[in-house]
This record gives C-alpha cells, sequence and structure tokens, in this order.
C-alpha cells in the first residue's frame, strides 16, 4: 500500500530539553538547518531550495560507515519563536516532524522534539518499532541536550 507523508505514522519519538536561553535565541538555533551537524552526530543538513524557511526543501544525510540514509524533508510552517513544522518525503523517512520552543520563567526554554515514523505491518513492523523507538529517542535526547550546551554557551545560532 502506497502512503502519503501527512498519514498517521506508527511510531513517535518523542525528546526534550530545558535551554537557558530565551526562545526567540533557541528557534534561531533550531532553524539553522546546516549546522544541526553540529549537534545531531553523523548528519549532515543542507538546504536544496528556499531560504530554510516556509516551502524549503531539506536533505539530512546520516552515514555511519558504509550504511547512508537520506532524509529528505519539506518545511510547511514556521511559527517564531514557538514552532517548526516539516513533512519527511523521502522513500524510508516518511511523516510528519515539529520542533516546539517554549518560553520558560527566567529566560529559559523548552525544546520538544516529535518525529512520526510509518513502518510496515506485521511483526517486523513491530520488532523495527521497539528497535527504532528506543535508539531515535536516546539519540534524540542527547543530540537535544548537545544542542543545549551549544546554544547556552553562545556557539549557537
Amino acid at each position: 500500500m502506497s502512503s502519503t507523508p501527512e498519514q498517521p505514522s506508527t511510531v513517535e519519538v518523542t525528546a526534550s530539553v530545558v535551554v537557558n536561553a530565551p526562545a526567540p535565541t533557541v528557534f534561531a538555533a533550531l532553524r539553522a538547518w546546516e549546522r544541526q551537524s553540529e549537534w545531531i552526530p553523523f548528519t549532515t543538513v543542507r538546504v536544496l531550495s528556499g531560504d530554510g524557511g516556509e516551502g524549503s526543501e531539506l536533505e539530512a544525510v546520516t552515514a555511519v560507515g558504509p550504511a547512508v540514509l537520506r532524509d529528505r524533508m519539506r518545511v510547511i510552517r514556521l511559527d517564531p519563536p514557538y514552532e517548526i513544522q516539516v513533512i519527511h518525503t523521502g522513500p524510508v523517512l516518511r511523516g510528519p516532524g515539529v520542533m516546539r520552543c517554549t518560553p520558560l520563567a527566567k529566560q529559559q526554554s523548552q525544546v520538544v522534539w516529535h518525529e512520526w515514523f510509518r513502518l510496515p505491518s506485521g511483526w517486523a513492523g513491530k520488532l523495527a518499532g521497539t528497535v527504532m523507538w528506543s535508539g531515535s529517542k536516546a539519540g534524540l535526547t542527547r543530540a537535544l541536550h548537545r544542542f543545549a550546551r551549544l546554544v547556552e554557551s553562545g556557539r549557537l545560532p
């Protein structure tokens, strides 16, 4: 069965971090697409078309040894300094993703990153979902903590 990127997904991964910086600074750092390699391991992001804003096409390439995953996505909504929405449109990763930035007291912000993945049906999909969920959540959490340190030190955006 063919699916569109907007269809409901089978696995959700969520990670969050509190950053000691105001929401506009945190949002600008999240939107610095081509600097994501500084905090997302093994990944290089580039803007394929547009200015990184709504309608822009992006590609994130994650390479570990000989394994390479190309993640194509389109920015579908920017709501500065609160939210970025994308749609993953590649042949492997499909579905929505959102990064939310919530201002907190004392110049802090909470970043919550949600990703939804569509997996094959049957036992293979259930097994892949279990492995993917735990690995993705742990990796995404580590990446967000690295992101927070870079923003707090002034090295991002």
